[in-house]
């Protein structure tokens, strides 16, 4: 059976490769190679055109990490170390949020891709997580991951992928300031930052605010894999071979 199709969002920043220095749409491969490890088809979607159309021929999706949501959208004014606002991606992301949520499309969402989960339910961003909690841990230098332990939540859908202290890698200056309505917390770091939520109600929508992409394990993503085997082309595929199978029995 084909490998259940993923789309990762991604960036487009100014970027240098071989003899080009030039904007380009990218993303950093290890995302490509968690989801093929994994066992799953990565596409990376672009925030150009209209990509919310797109989530109904995908099995999954994962909104990856990024610059910081235009606080706007949260009714707040814009933080002095608030940056790298992209309001193309803003709006590229925010509909593909709204589309996977309403077709039940598995969800992981990493790093910024928790922060668009949060904001598009109604939540709220600390925009400078060290004026909150004394520190730089989260992000200790520019391109340098910090290496935290978080504690998973017991009884969360979190709890059945990972143990119940990890310790993984971090780089975000923002996080969760006020939760949004109907989001579960299933970890935290042990200053009380919030680091992953999941969806009530929903089959699989995780968001983590850590970067399990830069992890030495696939836990996360094999989890996102597995929900993918159950979804629509899934079930559609199981049952057509099942007829396939009792048509043959039968005669």
């Amino acid at each position: 059976m084909r490998r259940p199709v993923i789309g990762i969002t991604c960036y487009v920043e100014p970027a240098r490769f071989t003899v080009w220095e030039m904007t380009a749409a990218l993303l950093p491969h290890m995302y490509v190679e968690q989801v093929v490890k994994a066992g799953g088809q990565p596409v990376i979607i672009p925030p150009a055109g209209d990509p919310g159309p797109l989530v109904s021929r995908l099995d999954g999706l994962i909104l990856a990490g990024g610059g910081d949501i235009n606080p706007d959208r949260y009714g707040e004014a814009a933080h002095e170390k608030t940056g790298y606002i992209r309001k193309f991606r803003d709006n590229a992301e925010f509909s593909l949020m709204t589309a996977a949520l309403e077709q039940q499309v598995p969800y992981l969402g990493i790093c910024r891709g928790l922060q668009v989960l949060n904001v598009h339910l109604g939540g709220t961003l600390h925009q400078h997580l060290p004026d909150v909690v004394g520190h730089q841990g989260h992000s200790p230098a520019p391109g340098q991951f910090g290496h935290l332990p978080v504690k998973v939540q017991p009884g969360t859908r979190l709890s059945t992928i990972l143990q119940e202290v990890e310790e993984v890698p971090h780089y975000h200056h923002q996080a969760i300031d006020r939760l949004a309505n109907g989001l579960t917390v299933s970890a935290l770091a042990d200053d009380g930052t919030i680091e992953a939520v999941e969806l009530d109600g929903h089959p699989f929508a995780l968001a983590v605010q850590w970067h399990p992409e830069a992890a030495d394990d696939s836990h996360l993503f094999e989890a996102l894999v597995a929900a993918c085997r159950f979804g629509p082309y899934w079930k559609a595929s199981l049952l057509l071979l099942w007829g396939v199978w009792s048509s043959k029995s039968v005669t």
